[in-house]
């Protein structure tokens, strides 16, 4: 009963996959997404209607952008339904804990996922001189779905996980560590943003009290020496958390120290502080030209460079990329990417 269950909902995912998220379709959603943009004006701009009537104007634009939009959003819905099912038989199959075929379901689904993904951030985000910038409530609409998205295949892959199908270890070959969200292109920069399920230690051979809990690996295409000829820059960024103890006030109301009043001397307590870093590697030397230390080395040593603190609490995926973006970009404009310390 279990590996028919299995089969039909590969067969579905397959056949229903196949039609509604053809490239062709998010291609015309882009075109029409164009069109509203051209229609409308900017909803995120805070700009005063003294002409009457204006209000129904702005609704009945904003009317116009989701007609135009609703088509994506039935994209969203779909890959969420098939995520409800997958749960559901997950929960109800009374034969599938011992069908370990029912493992592979969720892989392809986030495989299947990736275009949707795709369409979403670099819409949003992609920045090209030929095209108008898209209102505010559009891009800001696309990246709600792709954050609705995120936090739905994060819940299932912890689902699956506990019932031990797969490991969220990132030392196992075979594990679902995290996954992949998106890609943008901003100008010569091109961003693939990638979800850990959960916290992940920065380095896997050493303890470092760091923890990962998503990656954008960042490609820049850097004019090299010789006319028309350039080089690829590739660099790793990543939102971290560190538990931080910090010692609570020395003196108490009355002025009396707090080592006369606790056992412990001091109390304390613990902070959970996000930020975003960049991966530094130390070994093997990056510049170096000799192969014998890639070849020897089997896990490459690197440090966590600390770019922005965010505070204690942790941002969704669309901020965290957001706050990166912000960063690389007066890097660029400073004239400072890529300047290693």
């Amino acid at each position: 009963m279990a590996n028919a269950e299995h089969a039909e909902m590969k067969s579905s995912l397959c056949e229903e996959t196949e039609s509604s998220q053809s490239q062709t379709e998010l291609d015309t959603n882009t075109q029409t997404l164009e069109e509203a943009n051209a229609m409308a004006p900017s909803f995120g701009d805070e700009r005063c209607f003294s002409v009457e009537g204006a209000e129904g104007t702005e609704i009945q634009d904003k009317r116009i952008m989701d007609e135009k939009i609703s088509p994506i959003e039935r994209q969203l819905e779909y890959l969420l339904n098939k995520a409800d099912e997958f749960q559901t038989h997950l929960l109800w199959s009374r034969e599938c804990l011992q069908n370990y075929g029912f493992a592979h379901v969720v892989p392809m689904f986030l495989q299947t996922c990736q275009p949707y993904f795709t369409y979403l951030e670099s819409t949003a985000r992609n920045s090209n001189p030929f095209r108008p910038p898209l209102s505010t409530y559009i891009r800001t609409q696309l990246l709600q779905f792709s954050q609705q998205l995120c936090s739905r295949l994060e819940q299932l892959v912890l689902l699956y996980a506990s019932f031990s199908f797969f490991s969220l270890e990132e030392t196992d070959p075979l594990s679902i560590s995290h996954f992949y969200i998106g890609q943008c292109q901003i100008d010569i920069m091109k961003l693939s943003i990638f979800r850990y399920c959960c916290p992940t230690p920065f380095l896997a051979s050493a303890s470092t009290g760091l923890y990962k809990r998503m990656r954008w690996n960042v490609e820049r295409q850097i004019e090299g020496e010789g006319e028309g000829q350039t080089c690829d820059s590739a660099e790793f960024y990543f939102l971290c958390c560190e538990d931080v103890i910090e010692a609570a006030d020395d003196k108490d109301r009355d002025g009396r120290c707090e080592a006369e009043n606790t056992e412990t001397g001091r109390e304390s307590r613990v902070e959970r502080i996000w930020s975003i870093g960049r991966w530094i590697q130390t070994f093997p030397d990056p510049d170096t030209e000799d192969i014998t230390d890639w070849v020897l080395c089997s896990v490459p040593c690197g440090q966590y460079k600390q770019l922005l603190c965010l505070g204690s609490e942790e941002p969704s995926s669309c901020t965290a990329t957001d706050c990166l973006l912000g960063v690389l970009l007066s890097q660029e404009t400073d004239g400072t990417f890529g300047i290693k310390t």
